[in-house]
C-alpha cells in the first residue's frame, strides 16, 4: 500500500547507518531530532496561524450567531473576513500536511522488518535487554518505561488543552474527547515494535515542548 515510500525509507536508513555509527536508540533519538529541528519552521507557522484565529475568535463567534441558520451567507461572511485581516483559517493546517510525509518515511524506518532486501538491523538492536523490534508487550519490561514516558508527555499535553481553553473561556466541541486523544500513544505503544515505541516518546516530547515554548505568553 505504501511501496511508494520503499526509496526514501531506504535513503533515509542508509542516511542513519553512514552519519551515526552509534546503539541504535541513541540513532532513533538523534535522527527524530534532527528531523523535526528541520520541521520547526512549519511548526512556527503552525503557531502564527492558531494566533490568527485567536484573535478573530470574536468576530467568527458574532458571525455564528447572526447566520448560523444560514449557511451559505456565513461561509460569504467568514471568506470576507479573512479577506479582510488577510488570515486564513487553514493556515495552521498545511504545516501539519507538509508534515506528513516525513512522519510517514521515519514510522516505516523504525518499523518494518527488511528495507532494501536487508534486515532492519535498527530492529535487530537491544535496550535493556529487550530486542527493538519487539512488538507490544512481547518488549517487556521497556514496553512500559516508553507507556509511562508517553503517558507523561500526554499528562502535560493535557494541562496546556486546559489552560489554553480556560485562557480563551470557550468550551472547544467534543473538548472532553481531545482531552483523550494524547493518552492514544500509549495504547500504540502496546501493539508497535519498541524502536516505533522510542520513536513515538521522542517526537511528542519534542511536540509538547516545543508547542509551549512557541505559545509562550500567548
Amino acid at each position: 500500500m505504501f511501496g511508494f515510500l520503499d526509496v526514501p525509507v531506504a535513503g533515509a536508513y542508509h542516511l542513519i547507518h553512514w552519519l551515526t555509527p552509534l546503539p541504535a536508540v541513541v540513532v532513533i533519538v538523534g535522527f527524530t531530532l534532527s528531523v523535526r529541528l528541520l520541521l520547526h519552521p512549519f511548526a512556527r507557522a503552525a503557531a502564527r496561524g492558531e494566533r490568527a484565529r485567536a484573535v478573530l475568535m470574536p468576530e467568527i463567534k458574532a458571525l455564528h450567531t447572526e447566520h448560523g441558520r444560514d449557511r451559505e451567507r456565513l461561509a460569504a461572511e467568514m471568506t470576507k473576513l479573512q479577506q479582510e485581516t488577510g488570515t486564513s483559517m487553514f493556515v495552521g493546517c498545511l504545516p501539519m500536511l507538509a508534515q506528513l510525509p516525513f512522519f510517514m518515511v521515519m514510522y516505516r524506518v523504525f518499523t518494518t522488518a527488511t528495507i532494501g532486501g536487508e534486515p532492519n538491523s535498527l530492529l535487530d538492536a537491544t535496550l535493556f535487554g529487550t530486542p527493538l523490534g519487539a512488538h507490544g508487550l512481547a518488549g517487556s519490561p521497556l514496553v512500559f518505561v516508553i507507556a509511562a514516558g508517553l503517558a507523561v508527555v500526554a499528562w502535560f499535553s493535557v494541562r496546556w488543552q486546559d489552560r489554553q481553553r480556560e485562557a480563551a473561556a470557550a468550551e472547544v466541541p467534543g473538548g472532553k474527547l481531545l482531552r483523550l486523544l494524547p493518552y492514544g500513544t500509549v495504547l500504540v505503544t502496546l501493539v508497535v515494535p519498541q524502536a516505533a515505541g522510542i520513536y513515538l516518546l521522542t517526537t511528542t516530547a519534542w511536540s509538547a515542548a516545543e508547542r509551549a515554548w512557541l505559545r509562550r505568553g500567548a
